[in-house]
């Protein structure tokens, strides 16, 4: 009696299941390939990635149909309003095509007629992610005031997303300018902006809050970097202030009235500066440690009259010594980059972990590449001193902030390609060669309806190879206590 229930119970899933898909029958083939939203097609992919969802790009189909087939076995199918993937199918689908290809085959139906369109595929890499996810700050595109936004955590292999610090729980606050220790969070740093300004610490759990400026720099503690050996961490301390312009194209403009590189000792709170790279007539900004921890990269610029010559702030890439062993610096700085005599400017470099490439942004003047649509990322090849325009990745809609991935395979970055108004994230693989991939979009469940309704931007996107573990509702509560940690000038 219990077999036939069983039996019965069955065969009644199986008519629920085939009722509710309708397979593709007398079907007219198109030439063209599927206009899908996101761009999917021909990208190269991570195997721990989460599903490619997308959309077809035709407001009168009434059904999408998407079968994925890999070249190494596996076979994959969706049916719905879009292409919605089972979490654990696809990274079944994945892991065995690891190295291989995914052909995927889209049918539509429209006014009862079924039609497919030309396969493409996604090929996926046989070079892991080897990090847990992304950090990120979401924020208006517009930032004259702050209105809701923080610091978020994006785990890769799925769709979910987790609060790291909202300025909800401190009104007026501005959180910006996070860094982890080459991607793990056990070492963590932000900025706090506004009335209860601050920079965080939190080193193995414990949270340390540094007074937000010191009188003998100047400025705030901005721009993080982490040594190689976590012992130490780079900042520069600028005076930042932004403009507005009146033309179409054109919105904010940002720039400092002054600004240094230092490195800072978290250990004994000390501030280790020098005259060589905290210059009256320089700014010096953006510093990063070499992966070997024995080299200061930073962008230096010569000091400008602003607002009236905002156009004439142009960076270029400079390096300098360091000695992690006593915190001393080199007796001279070189010029790596000169994008000056480009009639550039250099912004936001970050050096691959496995010390071949520095990845940066280049742009007319300035340095928040985020307003700037002719922003370009380039890549500059340490071992021989030549520099390329990344025109396999670029657009014409400001390509900016970046971050690699602590094996060197994989990169971030942020922009506007989408729209025009809103950043979003992409990520991109690089080859032997030197060569990136089509980059492709932070995937979402429901990708259309995610990125149309969203009215936030991201930035400062970077790996993570942990989820963040960090306490903020007692962060807000020791933010506005105002009881912050003084730093001393070594």
């Amino acid at each position: 009696m219990n077999g036939l229930v069983v039996v019965l119970l069955c065969a009644v899933g199986y008519q629920l299941f085939t009722a509710c898909t309708s397979t593709p029958r007398n079907v007219v083939k198109q030439e063209a390939l599927p206009e899908i939203y996101p761009d999917y097609i021909g990208v190269t992919v991570p195997a721990e990635i989460a599903p490619l969802n997308f959309n077809v790009c035709d407001e009168e189909i009434d059904l999408v149909d998407v079968v994925v087939k890999g070249s190494k076995g596996g076979e994959l199918h969706a049916q719905g309003d879009f292409a919605d993937f089972d979490i654990d199918d696809w990274h079944a689908l994945t892991q065995q095509n690891k190295g291989g290809e995914l052909t995927f085959t889209v049918c539509v139906r429209k006014d009862g007629q079924w039609m497919q369109y030309k396969d493409f595929c996604v090929s996926v890499s046989p070079y892991g992610l080897d990090e847990w996810g992304l950090t990120y700050r979401r924020i208006a595109p517009g930032y004259e005031v702050f209105s809701k936004m923080g610091l978020y955590q994006r785990d890769l292999s799925s769709f979910d997303e987790y609060l790291i610090i909202e300025n909800t729980q401190v009104p007026g606050m501005c959180v910006n300018c996070h860094a982890a220790h080459q991607t793990d969070p056990h070492q963590f740093v932000f900025h706090v902006r506004g009335n209860h300004g601050a920079t965080m610490f939190q080193i193995d759990g414990r949270r340390e809050w540094l007074k937000a400026s010191n009188d003998q720099l100047g400025g705030s503690m901005v721009y993080p970097y982490w040594h190689p050996s976590g012992k130490y961490c780079a900042f520069s301390t600028n005076q930042t202030r932004q403009g507005f312009h009146v033309v179409p194209n054109e919105r904010i403009e940002v720039f400092d009235l002054s600004s240094d590189v230092f490195v800072y000792n978290p250990a004994t709170h000390e501030v280790m500066t020098d005259s060589l790279i905290s210059t009256k007539d320089w700014s010096e900004n953006s510093p990063v440690f070499s992966p070997d921890g024995r080299t200061l990269y930073y962008m230096t610029c010569k000091q400008q009259d602003y607002p009236a010559h905002y156009k004439d702030e142009k960076y270029n890439l400079c390096k300098i010594a360091f000695d992690p062993e006593t915190g001393k610096y080199g007796e001279q700085v070189d010029t790596i980059f000169n994008a000056v005599a480009m009639g550039k400017s250099l912004t936001w470099p970050r050096p691959s972990y496995d010390g071949k490439y520095i990845l940066f942004t280049l742009m007319d003047y300035g340095y928040f590449s985020i307003w700037h649509e002719e922003s370009q990322q380039w890549l500059l090849d340490l071992q021989t001193g030549e520099a390329r325009e990344l025109e396999e990745i670029n657009s014409d809609k400001a390509d900016s902030y970046h971050n690699w991935t602590t094996n060197s395979r994989w990169i971030v970055f942020t922009s506007r390609r989408d729209d025009g108004y809103y950043s979003r994230l992409y990520l991109a693989s690089i080859d032997d060669k030197g060569r990136f991939s089509k980059p492709f979009m932070l995937p979402q469940r429901h990708p259309r309806e995610y990125y149309e309704e969203s009215i936030f931007s991201f930035n400062t996107p970077d790996f993570t190879k942990t989820k963040v573990d960090f306490d903020a509702y007692h962060a807000g509560l020791e933010i506005s206590s105002d009881q912050r940690i003084e730093t001393k000038v070594k």
